[in-house]
């Protein structure tokens, strides 16, 4: 018999789902809201949660990261009224079990109870994780957690990984730490920089060759494949290897032997390959430019990288390291940082990812080499211009013709003929036209549009459906 809680603001589907379960031989507890539901979290010991969406303190899909962040964290059945397939895939993205639309049937409650509590029994009796070798990768946001558990997870194995994520995000670092993390660690960590290799080049890089080859190929020569042998390939930008090369490289990891060039025999490389890039490869084989043989291959486990303005929390902490870093590199002391420094950072939203913030870290570094302290003025021009840009543009998305205008109007005087409007109303109002702005400003790209009102993906998607705002129709 297990623990579940309820979190709905539905006092009828509580009531219908305490029976469904209980009749299942569970025990149960109701919260109504995401406080009462986080309470109770904290203060039972339960295996199971089914959670609603539209809640009135916010979107159930918003404490999901702190649900993952819990030691044996109970697994997450989100049960909703408003089925949305970006909801769907954000929910599993973010550790949910499965995502229902409402109305459920009892056996599918029951079938989905059964294999959530056998997996959660399953995970308990795991034994405890061996500490994590994070090199350089800093930060403690939920975001970043999630992807250091998926790392630990990928070093337990030898399973092909494809790391995503956009240029600065630290993708070679992760494929150290899974290195480091697993059993290859004390051997070679070979890295190709796919986007860096002459297409004339690639094959006698990566395979090898003999004495006499081809013009040039004064002595035979292992290929970067080979020096891998027992530790791990590293093949950053993936998605710029060569078409003819790809089909090659499929073989290769499939038999894990190859024939270097002018070999008569072919040799063999017991490696473990890691991959990254920043493009789309879906896309890349939907227009024929990577193989999807290949591209399964590579991606047995898939580790996401978020942006950095996604985990904003980690900026405090990637500052303090990198300046004790360089502090000790330059044997000087470490630099003092004003609060204002710091709101200027975490102002920035940091399109070149943590690279962009070193890099900015070093240029402040040596503007202020002399000084106890590190003001805004020590950072780059363009980090402040952006900043001061994006403060005046935040001011003007404020809405006219507010209900408050109208209904007060817009003389010296308040017209006392109109009913006042109540508070909730003008705030429901200038959500609505705030979000109106913010959708037309961004072109509806909900990436640039949480980025910039600093709204989660699914906090944005419920205050768009609250106030029924969709794309307007060319």
């Amino acid at each position: 018999m297990a623990l579940i809680l309820i979190i709905d603001d539905d006092p009828g589907v509580n009531k219908l789902l305490a029976i469904m379960v209980e009749r299942c031989g569970h025990q149960t507890r109701v919260a109504s809201n995401l406080a009462d539901g986080w309470q109770a979290l904290r203060q039972e010991n339960c295996a199971v949660i089914l959670l609603d969406v539209g809640l009135p303190d916010g979107s159930g899909l918003d404490l999901l990261p702190q649900i993952s962040e819990m030691p044996n964290h109970p697994e997450v059945i989100i049960i909703t009224g408003y089925g949305d397939p970006d909801g769907a895939e954000l929910a599993i993205k973010s550790g949910a079990w499965a995502y229902l639309e409402k109305p459920v049937s009892a056996q599918m409650l029951e079938l989905l109870l059964t294999r959530a509590l056998e997996y959660h029994e399953v995970k308990l009796a795991r034994r405890p994780p061996v500490a994590l070798e994070r090199g350089d990768i800093v930060g403690s946001s939920p975001r970043l957690k999630a992807c250091l558990d998926l790392m630990a997870q990928a070093a337990n194995t030898d399973a092909a990984v494809l790391i995503t994520g956009a240029t600065g995000t630290g993708k070679e670092l992760f494929a150290l730490g899974i290195h480091n993390n697993g059993r290859r660690a004390r051997n070679s960590f070979v890295v190709v920089d796919c986007s860096a290799i002459p297409a004339t080049l690639v094959e006698s890089l990566l395979f090898g060759h003999e004495k006499g080859a081809f013009t040039g190929a004064a002595a035979a020569r292992d290929g970067l494949i080979k020096q891998a042998d027992g530790g791990t390939l590293f093949l950053d930008e993936v998605g710029e290897l060569p078409l003819g090369v790809q089909k090659t490289f499929l073989r290769v990891l499939q038999e894990h032997r190859f024939r270097p060039l002018g070999a008569r025999q072919e040799v063999r490389s017991d490696f473990r390959l890691v991959a990254a890039t920043n493009r789309d490869l879906d896309q890349m084989v939907a227009d024929g430019a990577f193989r999807q043989d290949l591209l399964y291959r590579i991606r047995s486990i898939n580790l996401e990288l978020p942006p950095l303005h996604d985990r904003r929390e980690d900026i405090k902490d990637l500052v303090s390291f990198h300046l004790i870093r360089l502090a000790q590199e330059y044997d000087t002391e470490i630099k003092g940082l004003s609060a204002g420094f710091l709101e200027t950072l975490m102002a920035y939203d940091w399109p070149g990812n943590v690279r962009e913030l070193l890099q900015a870290l070093d240029e402040a570094f040596a503007a202020g080499y002399q000084d106890p302290m590190l003001f805004p003025a020590h950072l780059p021009v363009r980090i402040r211009a952006s900043v001061a840009r994006g403060a005046i543009v935040e001011k003007q998305i404020t809405p006219p013709d507010s209900l408050l205008e109208l209904r007060f109007g817009r003389g010296p005087g308040p017209d006392l003929a109109t009913p006042l409007p109540t508070l909730k109303e003008v705030k429901q109002d200038a959500e609505r036209r705030y979000l109106d702005r913010l959708m037309l400003r961004t072109n509806w790209d909900i990436a640039a549009a949480g980025a910039a009102s600093g709204l989660s993906r699914s906090r944005l998607y419920d205050l768009l459906k609250l106030h029924n705002i969709g794309k307007k129709s060319e």
